[in-house]
């Protein structure tokens, strides 16, 4: 009422100015009258933004129409790690009220931002909001007196591949390993950053301790103040903690971040502000107020100086390095424990997702449907029996039509009808282990019976790009997109039903069909055999991938090509393949000049081959012989540069046969030759041991032998 001026209690419905006048100031920036603002697409939020300062703000998720959600509905914390991404809009939040910026609340405060203060359940003021008092001791900022990218420590982006992030001081044996992922920052040699050390012109943070040498960012001198790329995301320091805190003139000393209420109570008097919170020195176990300008975080390995060593530290610094060392493993075993907790409690149920009874177009891709005077008329009775059925010989069906009530002559007793009828057998989301979840029939299905409608939303391809780019960024690797035509894909993954959760196998008992229904082309799952109660229901993916990497496959029949997207094995090219690893390999010649080999490199025969696309390698292929039914399109790479337990990039090459390995899976699986840097796998090992033992049979006689037997 104060802040009103307003004497009373008004009667009626009470508008503020902002809703009265129609004029709303960005949320971000705070401006009013300067370019057009949008509201948040959540009702209960009310907050607008300049479309310019959503795409600063890391949390906000803008949707394929245009729609936003605030970053008031995300928490920060949990949307910059990587590991949290999915839980990061679930939960009770709290907003702050002065900036578009939430957290998760809970009892240990973990993803709060240390020095926020608490306004009430829902509402805080964030760390951000904090003002240096240079009057006081440490209320100045302090910045390092060394590049964190050259010197001792390395600035490490947020990335999956990373199991950790921010800027940390480390020491430089790490830093070797480090910075050679880094491809986004050059990488200063060590030998040239201890010549340069710690002097040069250093760029500091205005807002941690962070400093760097403009030569390391490969950026020109900025105008004015500068922060780096951590603080520019919204990164803060955390209850729990570890860091290494500037006090006084004391050295950088190691501490931990405390939960105000885990301090004692006289500390909690002391004077403080927002964006100050209590540490614990090791060492002395004494307290002290501390602000971000003052801490940046301790990472596993760091000794406090540049050689790794003790040498020339007192023993109370020693000490309080070796309590950090001991509290940072007992905080980092608290974290692989919640962290397994949190998996375990997600597999307990399925992924969610929204479920939907047909498929819903998205942007420029549109529902079609037909006249009735163009929907096909089958020749089918009412009085015959099981008109339109399975076992009929109805037109429509054979032409992949679906009967339309009003044209059929069956009338009602139609029974092509199943995709509008939604007539579905009886089906459960179960735990397949290796394969994620899976779905599994509770009636028996006839052969030919419809099973389900694959259904989601229907997107074209410039969405269908957008949200695989989307999905990358993210680190999701699960895709269930489905091609009708170009520029018609339908996307199962936020929208769906039961049919999302059917797995690949390289001998499936279902198949996709497309049928045209009302005008409209839509997929449908039909039963390749009878199948029993409780059976798993799976169909062939006939996936494409994009890039090299290839992605193994799970199903574990008998014929299984071992990754999605490579045909299945057939009995002839699974006995031919057996007995092509009996035969000793051909020689390969080596010339001056390069040029592929005239035989190919998996069964040693000449013809029409498929040559490696990879600069340097020599080494042809049979189609037949790579498993696939034509050629690949486009530059290719041969299964000689693909591990052949997990598809990824080989490290170890057989220089007799096609089997290779990745760093994973290397050890024990070659062995040396005698000749310098060739290995082999163990069959050939034997052979090249013993070639004067027995000739083996002419492959051109094992394989016309194999298929005449076969046959």
């Amino acid at each position: 009422m104060e802040c009103l001026a307003l004497d009373k209690t008004p009667s009626g419905k009470i508008l503020c100015k902002e809703c009265t006048t129609g004029v709303h100031p960005c949320f971000a920036c705070k401006a009013t009258g300067c370019g057009t603002v949008r509201r948040c697409m959540i009702p209960a939020c009310g907050k607008f933004y300049h479309e310019n300062c959503l795409r600063d703000l890391p949390s906000a998720l803008v949707d394929h129409r245009g729609n936003f959600r605030c970053p008031m509905h995300t928490c920060l914390t949990c949307q910059l790690d990587c590991h949290s991404k999915l839980r990061a809009n679930r939960g009770r939040l709290v907003r702050c009220v002065r900036c578009p910026v939430a957290y998760h609340v809970s009892e240990n405060l973990r993803c709060l931002a240390a020095g926020s203060k608490l306004l009430s359940s829902t509402s805080i003021v964030c760390s951000s909001h904090f003002t240096p008092n240079k009057a006081r001791r440490n209320g100045s900022h302090m910045n390092v007196n060394w590049c964190f990218l050259c010197s001792q420590g390395c600035l490490l982006q947020t990335r999956a591949l990373f199991a950790f992030s921010g800027h940390y001081l480390m020491n430089e044996s790490k830093h070797a390993h480090v910075a050679c992922k880094l491809p986004m920052i050059p990488v200063v040699p060590v030998a040239a950053a201890k010549a340069g050390g710690k002097g040069g012109s250093l760029l500091c943070c205005e807002s941690c301790p962070a400093t760097f040498h403009l030569d390391c960012l490969g950026i020109e001198p900025p105008d004015g103040s500068w922060i780096c790329s951590d603080c520019r995301l919204g990164r803060k320091p955390r209850y729990r903690d570890i860091v290494w805190v500037k006090f006084g003139s004391f050295r950088w000393w190691p501490a931990e971040i405390c939960p105000p209420r885990a301090v004692p109570s006289n500390i909690q008097a002391l004077q403080h502000g927002i964006g100050e919170f209590p540490v614990r020195f090791f060492g002395s176990h004494d307290y002290q107020y501390m602000h971000q300008g003052r801490v940046f975080p301790y990472v596993e390995g760091d000794k406090g100086n540049s050689n790794g060593g003790t040498l020339g530290l007192n023993s109370s610094f020693q000490k309080a390095l070796q309590e950090a060392v001991v509290r940072y493993q007992e905080l980092k075993a608290e974290k692989e424990t919640r962290e397994a907790q949190e998996i375990e409690r997600n597999e307990r149920k399925p992924p969610s997702y929204k479920e939907v009874k047909t498929n819903k177009p998205v942007g420029k891709v549109q529902i079609l449907t037909a006249d009735l005077s163009e929907i096909p008329r089958c020749s089918c009775k009412a009085t015959n029996e099981g008109a339109c059925g399975l076992d009929s010989e109805c037109l429509n069906r054979i032409l992949l039509y679906e009967c339309h009530p009003m044209v059929c002559p069956a009338g009602e007793r139609c029974n092509n009808q199943s995709f509008s009828k939604r007539l579905y057998p009886p089906a459960e989301v179960f735990r397949a282990y290796a394969c994620g979840w899976g779905l599994r029939t509770k009636v028996d299905i006839r052969k030919g019976e419809f099973v389900n409608e694959y259904v989601g939303e229907l997107v074209d391809e410039e969405e269908c790009r957008k949200r695989i780019k989307l999905a990358h960024e993210n680190d999701v690797t699960h895709f269930y997109m489905l091609t009708l035509a170009k520029d018609r894909i339908i996307d199962a993954g936020p929208k769906g039903n039961l049919s999302r959760f059917m797995n690949h196998s390289c001998q499936p008992n279902c198949e996709t069909q497309k049928w045209s229904v009302n005008g409209d082309t839509r997929v449908g799952l039909f039963a390749l055999c009878d199948i029993k109660a409780g059976t798993e229901l799976t169909f062939n993916y006939n996936l494409d991938c994009l890039g090299n990497e290839k992605t193994v496959c799970k199903c574990g029949s008998d014929n299984c090509s071992g990754f999605l997207g490579v045909r299945p094995k057939t009995a002839v090219a699974a006995a031919v393949e057996e007995r092509i690893k009996k035969v000793r390999p051909k020689a390969r010649r080596s010339g001056a000049r390069f040029r592929h080999e005239d035989d190919c490199f998996r069964c040693g025969l000449s013809g029409e081959l498929v040559m490696c696309g990879r600069k340097g390698c020599p080494k042809s292929y049979h189609v037949s012989c790579l498993q696939l039914d034509k050629p690949p399109y486009g530059r290719w790479d041969c299964p000689w540069h693909h591990c052949d337990v997990c598809g990824k990039a080989s490290v170890a090459l057989c220089h007799y046969c096609p089997d290779s390995f990745c760093k994973d899976h290397q050890a024990g699986a070659l062995l040396p030759t005698g000749v310098e840097g060739r290995l082999t796998c163990a069959r050939h090992k034997g052979e090249m041991e013993d070639q004067s033992s027995t000739d083996l049979m002419d492959l051109d006689t094992v394989v016309a032998d194999v298929a005449e037997s076969c046959a």
